[in-house]
């Protein structure tokens, strides 16, 4: 699927070369939804002709990127505050929704068969538990052939909005998290190693027996790699399913007033899986011409990219959220 994506991508940017300049937008930021920007891409050029352009580049290079005008819109999984926004004299909508995997390579251990408390995903990445058969993942795994194997940490070594709804939720989780590291984009690591992207994550635990790392869901879906079962905010075992992540996007609460900020992380709810996030468009409040081609863009991914979303394992927003984004919209693109 994301091959056949990115093959018809690069074969509408060709057909749309002789597009004029005014019919381009360029777009960079969070690899999170990459694959489906690239998907409504492809369906807004062959009804319009019109060419979008984005480059996945982690939410921290499209955040630099809008401030620093470079490009016609950033992508974020972090929101930034009305404060942030202000300084920088951005706007700010969500686009779409996904949920965040903690994924794992375990010969012999199937998809979902790992069970992982939140607490205890926390202490992993923490580096306080570091094998496989730690008595504390084994009490959580009872019957579970657990390998006598270190646990290889992979993480992300860019700027990412990814990192930081991972590490929202490990704070959430954990204690000695929270005093000591907090949520952020980029953090000091304590153990594993790096990739760039989700993509680059993905590839490390594909490739790489006996590790765990953090993904966008659409990344596992296309990689074929296994998810662990986590908890809800109330303790329940939910495995990281389309109907879970639904679950959760029901308890999003947007608002005009704040720029649409929210976290989703740990929402209530029985089924309601633990790491749900949003991704964020952002705007420079200055260019109303190019605002309305990129808004243009994504009303036209609100109107007929929902279906896209589903099948790459993303939650489309509610209708009502689209229409209070359009009135955001009307507001202050002027």
């Amino acid at each position: 699927m994301f091959k056949r994506i990115a093959t018809a991508l690069t074969l509408a940017s060709l057909a749309l070369a002789s597009a004029s300049a005014a019919d381009k937008i360029s777009g960079a930021g969070a690899s999170f939804p990459a694959p489906l920007y690239y998907d409504w891409a492809f369906n807004y050029g062959k009804e319009t002709r019109s060419r979008v352009n984005y480059q996945s580049i982690g939410s921290g290079g499209g955040i630099k990127q809008i401030t620093n005008r470079i490009v016609d819109f950033g992508a974020s999984d972090k929101p930034l505050t009305t404060k942030e926004l202000t300084k920088a004299k951005l706007l700010q909508f969500p686009a779409v929704i996904g949920a965040i995997v903690v994924a794992y390579n375990l010969p012999g251990i199937a998809d979902e068969q790992l069970k992982l408390s939140n607490t205890l995903v926390a202490d992993i990445f923490a580096g306080k538990i570091t094998m496989w058969n730690d008595p504390a993942i084994a009490a959580e795994n009872k019957g579970l052939a657990l390998p006598n194997e270190k646990i290889i940490v992979v993480h992300r070594s860019d700027g990412s909005g990814t990192t930081y709804n991972f590490t929202y939720y490990l704070t959430k989780s954990s204690e000695n998290w929270a005093n000591t590291y907090g949520a952020g984009k980029a953090i000091d690591w304590a153990v594993g190693m790096g990739g760039k992207g989700n993509e680059g994550v993905s590839n490390l635990l594909k490739q790489t027996p006996f590790t765990i790392g953090y993904i966008e869901s659409a990344y596992k879906e296309k990689n074929h790699l296994a998810a662990a079962t986590l908890q809800t905010a109330n303790g329940k075992w939910v495995t990281a399913r389309e109907e879970n992540f639904k679950a959760a996007a029901q308890y999003a609460s947007w608002t005009k007033e704040d720029n649409f900020y929210a976290l989703l992380a740990l929402q209530p709810g029985d089924t309601s899986y633990p790491i749900v996030a949003a991704t964020f468009i952002l705007l420079p409040k200055e260019k109303a011409g190019m605002n309305k081609k990129v808004t243009a863009f994504y009303d036209y991914a609100f109107k007929q990219g929902d279906e896209s979303a589903k099948k790459l394992g993303y939650i489309p927003l509610p209708e009502s959220t689209k229409q209070m984004i359009r009135e955001y919209w009307t507001t202050n693109i002027k």
